[in-house]
């Protein structure tokens, strides 16, 4: 119930209820609305009672919260394996992927399993440390 409120929340809106209400009035104030809501429990419970009966016993099984469609494609997909999702998701190696698409961009033989550069593609990445004579500095159109 107190997902986001933090324990220095909490003593403020104790501070604040005690400012509003009164010390002699917030006894009165929380008994009301704890009753208040234990009457909105039991009336949500007893629809929910209401529908299932309604439903019949073919729903027996049936949870409220299968109507949020985050929960019931959870359910039906993940829990459910008919259509061997789970292999199929299984099946993928997503480093060896990333390792042949890396070695693509870069010009490197991935069939080699080495992520050593070939010799006859220049290595792009690697730094030079001295410019051939007569040749222009590199111009880096991100720098300028």
């Amino acid at each position: 119930m107190f997902f986001d409120i933090g324990p220095l929340e909490i003593v403020a809106l104790a501070i604040l209820a005690v400012l509003v209400f009164g010390p002699d009035k917030l006894p009165k104030v929380i008994q009301d609305v704890t009753g208040f809501i234990r009457k909105v429990r039991a009336f949500s419970d007893s629809a929910k009672e209401d529908i299932r009966k309604e439903l019949g016993p073919e729903f027996k099984d049936f949870e409220f919260e299968d109507l949020n469609p985050k929960t019931f494609v959870r359910k039906q997909l993940m829990d459910n394996d008919e259509l061997g999702l789970k292999d199929i998701r299984n099946g993928f190696d997503f480093r060896e992927e990333a390792a042949t698409l890396t070695d693509a961009v870069h010009g490197r033989d991935s069939s080699s399993g080495s992520s050593a550069a070939s010799s006859d593609t220049p290595d792009m990445l690697r730094k030079r440390d001295r410019l051939d004579p007569g040749e222009p500095p590199p111009y880096d159109s991100d720098a300028t």
